[in-house]
C-alpha cells in the first residue's frame, strides 16, 4: 500500500467505502461537505446506495431504517446538524441497531461558524438525545487516525450492536496530510438474527425503540447499561507521551491534543519533565488511567477547544489527589503551541491549588 496525500474528510469517506460501507444518508453542511460530495461519486459507481436527504432529520432516519437490515451505514454532520440528529440518534440506540456517525466539529452554539470547535463533546460524549444511553466515541488527531478509526467503529458498531462516533473538528475534516488507506473489505452477505430482511420461511423478527410495559423497558435499559459496561472493561483508547519520569501532564484530545504534544515537546526541551495523555476513546472515557496518572503526577493540565466540557470528566478522575490547570480557546479559534507551553511553563514554576474550580481560575486569566 502506498500513502496518498489526502483531505481528512475525503479520507474518511473513503475509509468508511473501503471497510464495507453498504449505505450512506446525509445532508450538506460545512465544514464536512467534502465528506457526503465524495459519498455522492463513489457509492453509486460501486453500486452501493447514497442518498441526500430533504435534511438532517430525514438522513437520520433513514439511517434508522437502513441499521435495523444489518447492513453497514453511516451518516455525517457537522455541530448543529447533528443536534437535529439527536432524537433519531436516540432511537437508534434504544432499538439496539449499530450505525456509525461522523461529526465535524464548528464553532457555536448556535450556527457559529465554520471554524474548528470541541464544542460537541457534551453532547456526543454525555449522550444528547434522551434517555439512557452512551455512543462510543473515537477521536483523532491525525488524518491516518482518522482512517484507522473509521474502519474501527464499524467494527465496534457491529460488535457491540451500537453507535459509533468518529469525532473531530473542521481543522481534521479540511486538513491535508499524507495517509494510507485500507484494503477494500468485501460487503457483509450474512446478516445477524436480529436484522429484518423479509420473513420468509422464518419467523417476524421485531425492531423497536417503544416499551410501553415500564418493566420491559427497564429490562431495556439493564441490558443496555450493561453491554456499556463490556465497552467500558474492553475498548478504552488512549496514546502516552513522556509520561515515564513526568513531573506534570498534560491531557487533550483531537486536534488540541497534537497542537499540546508539540508543546510538550518544547518544554522537555527546555528541562520540563512533562508528558502528554491524548484520550482516543473520549467515550468510554479513559477513567483509570487519569486516576492512576494523577497519583504520580505534581499537576495535570486540561487543554480543549470549548469552555472545559472534557475538564468534568478529568475532575471526576482526579478527585482532587492532584491540582487540575485549565487552558482552552473557544468559538473556532485554536490554539497555538507557544500559548500551551506557556501554560505549562506557568505549572511548573506555580504554586499549584488543590481547592477551587480551574475553569474559574483560567477565566480570571483570560481577563487579565
Amino acid at each position: 500500500m502506498t500513502r496518498e496525500l489526502l483531505k481528512g474528510n475525503i479520507a474518511i469517506a473513503e475509509a468508511s467505502i473501503r471497510a464495507g460501507l453498504d449505505a450512506y444518508f446525509g445532508y450538506p453542511i460545512t465544514p464536512q461537505t467534502e465528506l457526503l460530495e465524495w459519498m455522492s461519486a463513489r457509492m453509486p459507481e460501486l453500486g452501493r446506495a447514497f442518498v441526500q436527504a430533504e435534511s438532517e432529520l430525514g438522513a437520520i432516519n433513514m439511517v434508522y431504517g437502513a441499521a435495523c437490515t444489518g447492513k453497514r451505514v453511516m451518516t455525517s454532520s457537522s455541530s448543529p446538524g447533528i443536534s437535529l440528529m439527536m432524537e433519531g440518534i436516540s432511537y437508534i440506540a434504544g432499538t439496539e441497531v449499530p450505525m456509525v456517525l461522523v461529526d465535524v466539529m464548528r464553532g457555536g452554539p448556535g450556527l457559529g461558524n465554520i471554524s474548528p470547535s470541541q464544542s460537541d463533546y457534551n453532547q456526543i460524549v454525555h449522550g444528547g438525545g434522551h434517555g439512557d444511553y452512551h455512543t462510543i466515541c473515537l477521536a483523532p488527531s491525525t488524518v491516518q487516525e482518522a482512517v484507522d478509526l473509521t474502519v474501527l467503529a464499524y467494527d465496534l458498531a457491529d460488535k457491540y450492536r451500537a453507535i459509533a462516533v468518529v469525532l473531530t473538528e473542521g481543522s481534521l475534516g479540511q486538513m491535508m496530510e499524507p495517509a494510507e488507506l485500507p484494503p477494500f473489505q468485501p460487503l457483509k452477505t450474512t446478516f445477524p438474527d436480529w436484522a429484518v430482511s423479509g420473513a420468509e420461511g422464518r419467523d417476524r423478527r421485531f425492531l423497536s425503540s417503544i416499551y410501553l410495559n415500564p418493566p420491559d423497558e427497564e429490562v431495556t435499559n439493564l441490558r443496555l447499561l450493561r453491554r456499556w459496561q463490556q465497552i467500558q472493561a474492553n475498548e478504552v483508547r488512549y496514546k502516552e507521551y513522556y509520561l515515564d519520569d513526568a513531573d506534570f501532564a498534560v491531557i487533550g484530545f483531537g486536534s488540541t491534543g497534537r497542537i499540546a504534544l508539540t508543546a510538550v515537546r518544547a518544554a522537555r526541551a527546555e528541562g520540563i519533565k512533562v508528558g502528554l495523555l491524548r484520550p482516543i476513546t473520549v467515550s468510554p472515557f479513559p477513567i483509570k488511567e487519569v486516576e492512576e496518572l494523577s497519583k504520580r503526577v505534581k499537576g495535570i493540565l486540561v487543554t480543549e477547544m470549548n469552555s472545559g466540557q472534557m475538564l468534568d470528566d478529568v475532575s471526576l478522575a482526579v478527585m482532587g489527589r492532584t491540582p487540575v490547570e485549565f487552558f482552552a480557546r473557544l468559538g473556532g479559534v485554536m490554539p497555538f503551541p507557544d500559548e500551551i507551553l506557556a501554560e505549562i511553563r506557568r505549572m511548573s514554576t506555580s504554586d499549584l491549588k488543590l481547592e477551587g474550580n480551574p475553569r474559574d481560575r483560567w477565566l480570571a486569566r483570560m481577563a487579565a
